[in-house]
């Protein structure tokens, strides 16, 4: 497919370099904004300077705040004093908040809930902001009310809150009870021009997200879609900022689809059983936009025949990745222009990242926030040679390459935290329905690169599940992770309050499961979870039993 329109911009902001000759030896580096990505850290030692927080910790040789931090290989040293146990946080549900009113819903019952959760030892709540509820009518014009009163709530009752930029759709479609689009300004331009949204070869335009092949083009009322995201940000630093530090504790930023620093390589509506059909997903990369940054890679390179979309022979989302030309065993992901391509995809989504993680680091600079980023958990093909469903979500991960370890050493360059899902998930369960699923191989692989760089993590669950079996596997996780760091940190956030978290069973082991996470003696690769001697206290049990009818 060529570019539909000759205006379309001409530039090259991650671009592929000739290292040699392409065509002859297969050998492509990486240049642009972004360092080279490889799977080794380079052998020079790298020293970076970065204001911190304001905090008592800061060296006393650094009055102006500035802490000198070394990387050894790329490593950055752990920004986080030692916590004793493991904090649990409750994300909030998706409507917290109402659209469009912007105000916050059922308050007496959300005040019963955070009493709960407070008395359960859970040490705050996740409050997803939705950028398409704050300012959602006009650009810079923005509505935080029901997210203040939210914050004011989990203040009096002594929670900490963890704040979600949350640049993304939320749900499916308008007959979704928890439909949160993109703000209307921002949907009036996608369709002035289509190419601002995500394509597939198919033509099919997702708008869960802005097209990072515009990051820094002016399309958004004069503002790019990078400016957009710090100005909205900036905004939440000011309104909220006698706050920041104190109750609100951390800030994670969303990078991409439902959050998650990718590409939305499959449809939302598909995503939630992609695992059990076994979606290859689509290469998202032919809005013009994309294809003007991948032109520009070819030609620099010398293969303008490696211009102009996605792989030939990747098929389509349902198919055997073994019967299609690109993803089988011995297919064109293993060659020179295989490597090209996802390099050059995988890339721009490392940029798109990396830009991101610069202005957030900026704007929060000062405040005691921890910021994070999330990685998807696509676990379906983890067992296959090509790993497809990574590829096309943008993580260049195969068996012969490590796509995880590049993320995580840009995470440390900024200093965020690491957000992982799947905690809860076995691979013993998955594999009944898709045999090559391995969340747990995924898991432990996104952990290993967090512990090399020596990024704080997050745990999520996938799946709102309260049964034992699942915190046990939490734990096991959980310890994976910690096992031989001097300070680990680690935190796990429960995904998330609905109408059936307050149930009497589901409080029961749900308060077990927070009072193993909080005891460092306790946390256990195999946990007993039973009857036992746990009660759950008669202040919890009295405010669960108010909030049953809360969410049905």
């Amino acid at each position: 497919m060529a570019i539909a329109s000759p205006s379309a911009p001409r530039f090259s902001s991650f671009c592929c370099c000739r290292v040699g000759s392409a065509r002859a030896a297969g050998s492509v580096g990486t240049v642009g904004l972004l360092p080279p990505i490889h799977t080794r850290f380079p052998a020079r030692k790298l020293t970076l300077y970065s204001r911190l927080d304001s905090s008592s910790s800061a060296s006393s040789n650094d009055p102006d705040g500035e802490l000198r931090y070394e990387l050894q290989h790329g490593v950055p040293t752990h920004p986080h004093p030692h916590r004793r146990g493991t904090p649990v946080f409750v994300t909030l549900p998706v409507d917290a908040v109402s659209s469009p009113s912007g105000q916050m819903t059922r308050k007496k019952i959300m005040k019963h809930s955070f009493t709960a959760l407070k008395t359960m030892g859970v040490e705050g709540v996740v409050m997803e902001v939705w950028w398409g509820l704050v300012e959602r009518e006009s650009p810079r014009v923005y509505n935080w009310q029901g997210y203040l009163e939210i914050v004011a709530l989990a203040k009096r009752i002594g929670l900490k809150v963890r704040a979600v930029m949350a640049f993304h759709q939320c749900g499916t479609g308008t007959n979704d009870p928890f439909w949160v689009p993109l703000p209307k300004w921002v949907l009036e331009e996608m369709e002035k021009d289509p190419d601002l949204a995500y394509s597939d070869r198919f033509g099919r335009r997702s708008l869960e997200y802005i097209s990072l092949g515009c990051d820094v083009l002016p399309i958004l009322h004069g503002r790019s879609p990078v400016q957009a995201y710090t100005d909205f940000m900036k905004d939440f630093k000011e309104i909220f900022k006698a706050f920041l530090g104190t109750t609100i504790t951390g800030i994670q930023v969303g990078m991409g689809p439902g959050g998650e620093l990718r590409y939305p390589s499959c449809p939302p509506k598909k995503l939630t059983s992609a695992w059990r059909s076994r979606e290859l997903g689509e290469f998202q990369c032919y809005d013009r936009y994309m294809l003007a940054s991948q032109n520009a890679c070819a030609g620099e390179v010398g293969m303008r025949e490696w211009a102009n979309g996605g792989p030939i022979g990747a098929s389509s989302l349902m198919h055997d990745p073994e019967s299609t030309e690109f993803f089988r065993s011995d297919g064109s992901w293993n060659t020179a222009y295989g490597d090209f391509f996802l390099q050059w995809y995988s890339g721009m989504l490392l940029l798109h990242g990396e830009r991101i993680c610069k202005e957030a680091e900026s704007i929060f600079r000062g405040f005691e926030v921890d910021l994070s980023g999330k990685v998807a958990g696509i676990h379906w093909h983890y067992g296959t040679p090509s790993h497809p469903s990574e590829l096309t979500a943008g993580y260049y991960n195969t068996s012969i390459r490590d796509g995880y370890l590049p993320i995580a050493r840009m995470f440390g360059r900024y200093r965020f935290t690491i957000c992982c899902p799947c905690f809860e998930m076995k691979d013993a369960h998955e594999q009944k329905i898709n045999p090559v699923s391995s969340p747990e191989g995924l898991l432990r692989q996104l952990l290993l690169a967090a512990r090399f760089c020596y990024l704080p993590l997050v745990g999520e669950n996938s799946a709102t599940s309260l049964d034992d079996q699942s915190f046990e596997q939490v734990l096991k996780m959980s310890k994976f992770y910690s096992d031989g760091l001097e300070t680990p940190y680690f935190s796990f956030n429960f995904v998330r309050m609905d109408k059936h978290f307050f149930d009497t069973r589901n409080i029961a082991s749900f308060t077990r499961f927070v009072k193993q996470m909080s005891d460092t003696n306790n946390i256990r690769a195999k946990l007993s979870f039973g009857d036992g001697d746990m009660r759950v206290s008669s202040s919890s049990s009295g405010a669960a039993a108010n909030m049953k009818a809360v969410f049905a």
